[in-house]
């Protein structure tokens, strides 16, 4: 398998077939499996072997063939398959951690991602210096010799800055520091953060891997000794695995995921580019716009794909920025991203709510930023239903 090209994986990857030899992946919705006798389950309490398994919480095969073939698209060694995308980040973090232990994360960080380390983390001792992303000097003032991890966003949410993965990597590796990268903005379709360093990439499956808003599911990526030593043991005894049904439609969205996401990043940078200059925006932000600051590292690290979310700053605040959302014909209010249907929301009376006023402004959440995710709408339909909004958003 791991001579297959994407797609190919993303369609036949980790596939297991009953005795009935079914096409679609079947659904294995048990929580507990039956022991040929007492001998065999005392067997598998010690050591589970391949196509092994006790307990829906510990594993599952429908479960399974969802971690074998997002790992294969990521080019990892192993994965576990979560409930959500922040039990995924929760996961990681802390099945890694403990009291005493010295974490950096940059700070333009999605609002539960900032509540983990901000609140839960340090109620357990562990000490958490936040820096500016994107400034490599600020990594390199942060992380310390006894620095146990470093966390951050890719691309962060919503305001689109993009971190150096392979030079935050060298920077915490030269400090033994594990580097664990949250790669939802990114998607596993563009990015390739493991070969760029990092030692665990975390994803929100709720986003582009289901693609079109019907569940709930994360993962954690990793080598397997992570995976299997320090993640599973945790994830499994604290409760924060994914169900069967879900990974099953999970499943279904990875075998499309490919074609989606590079059809929503070519939407777009076509939207981002017809909307410079517009008169009602203060600012267009799009990683793919050549006038981006990070757009040199799009082309090496993204492989010059900007991905499927934008953000508009629209004159006049947040008054001007609800008229624009009350106008939109085509996208929908909501604040999930990666969807087949574009979803416009307002981070700084939803996502990003609970920050102090002055930590928005720090972070560029303006009244007047909306995050857009592009779906698979036709562009030119949604460049028009924008450019109304925003004409809207005038009056």
């Amino acid at each position: 398998m791991s001579d297959w090209n994407t797609r190919t994986k993303l369609v036949h990857g980790g596939t297991r077939r009953s005795q009935y030899n079914e096409v679609s992946e079947a659904i294995f919705l048990t929580q507990g499996f039956v022991y040929d006798s007492a001998e065999q389950a005392e067997a598998r309490f010690i050591e589970t072997g391949p196509d092994e398994f006790i307990y829906a919480r510990y594993g599952n095969p429908t479960v399974a063939m969802f971690e074998e073939r997002i790992a294969l698209l990521e080019g990892a060694e192993d994965a576990f398959a979560t409930a959500s995308g922040m039990a995924a980040v929760s996961g990681a973090l802390t099945s890694m951690l403990k009291a005493g232990d010295h974490v950096v994360s940059a700070k333009a960080l999605f609002g539960s991602c900032l509540y983990i380390l901000e609140e839960i983390l340090t109620r357990y001792g562990v000490d958490v210096t936040f820096v500016d992303g994107t400034n490599l000097d600020e990594w390199r003032a942060a992380v310390r010799d006894d620095t146990k991890a470093v966390f951050f966003e890719s691309m962060s949410n919503p305001t689109l800055e993009v971190i150096d993965v392979a030079a935050v990597a060298e920077i915490a590796h030269a400090k033994g520091a594990k580097v664990v990268v949250d790669n939802v903005f990114s998607t596993p379709v563009f990015s390739g953060a493991i070969a760029q360093g990092a030692d665990a990439v975390i994803y929100s499956a709720t986003k582009h891997i289901d693609g079109q808003g019907r569940c709930l599911g994360g993962v954690i990526l990793g080598s397997q000794e992570f995976i299997r030593k320090t993640v599973e043991p945790y994830m499994k005894h604290t409760g924060g695995s994914m169900s069967p049904f879900n990974a099953w439609v999970l499943l279904k969205g990875l075998e499309t995921i490919d074609l989606r996401v590079r059809a929503q990043a070519a939407s777009a940078l076509a939207i981002a580019e017809a909307l410079e200059g517009d008169a009602g925006l203060e600012r267009v932000i799009y990683p793919g716009l050549k006038g981006h600051a990070q757009n040199a590292l799009v082309q090496t690290q993204l492989g010059g794909k900007g991905g499927t979310v934008l953000s508009l700053d629209l004159k006049g605040g947040q008054k001007a920025a609800f008229k624009f959302l009350n106008a939109l014909e085509i996208a929908v209010i909501s604040n999930n991203l990666g969807d087949a249907k574009s979803i416009a929301t307002h981070p700084a009376t939803t996502t990003h709510q609970r920050l102090p006023e002055d930590q928005k402004v720090a972070l560029g959440i303006t009244p007047g930023l909306v995050r857009f995710s592009v779906g698979l709408e036709d562009a030119d339909d949604l460049i028009k239903d924008i450019k109304q909004a925003v004409a809207a958003s005038k009056a």
